[in-house]
């Protein structure tokens, strides 16, 4: 695990989380080493699944007959994507969804990050505390919110933001 993975992984989520009104994430020695054992046995058994941590996980797997190199980013991205089967009117546990919603998911404060490969195999464990995905009445709608709510930066703050750098 490379200090620039980690950096992209914690990287990339944030700034998802960002255009969600979901606070930064920050990283916790006790998830990272549940989630890099993690990622160690699903490469040894050479099969996807949860483990059976009350935390939150998202995992990812990657196979090429080529050596892989994975970025920190490439993962998230992944999950991330589920956006496009999520409805926000629905608001609510949605089939093929989980990966996203847990990504974005406003109450979970902390992250830990596993990765494990064998060359061409790689296997990517992402653990949030406290755990999202909480089917509890009303729960989605408070941690699962549209693109664009809270403190983004709107057009014109970046087009400032140009004018002050160019200067």
């Amino acid at each position: 695990l490379t200090r620039d993975f980690k950096k992209e992984f914690l990287d990339t989520h944030n700034a998802y989380r960002a255009q969600h009104g979901a606070p930064p994430l920050t990283f916790n020695t006790e998830l990272d080493d549940a989630a890099q054992k993690w990622a160690n046995q699903m490469l040894a058994k050479k099969k996807l699944g949860h483990s059976d941590t009350d935390d939150g996980e998202n995992v990812f797997y990657a196979w090429s007959s080529e050596t892989k190199t994975l970025t920190g980013k490439e993962a998230v991205d992944s999950w991330y994507s589920e956006i496009k089967d999520y409805d926000f009117k629905k608001s609510g546990h949605q089939p093929k969804t989980g990966h996203f919603t847990q990504v974005v998911w406003k109450s979970s404060t902390q992250l830990g990050v596993g990765i494990a490969t064998d060359g061409n195999t790689v296997f990517v464990v992402g653990q949030y505390r406290p755990a999202g995905n909480i089917t509890n009445a009303g729960y989605y709608q408070k941690n699962v919110l549209p693109k664009g709510t809270g403190n983004t930066h709107t057009h014109f703050d970046v087009l400032l933001l140009l004018l002050i750098v160019q200067r």
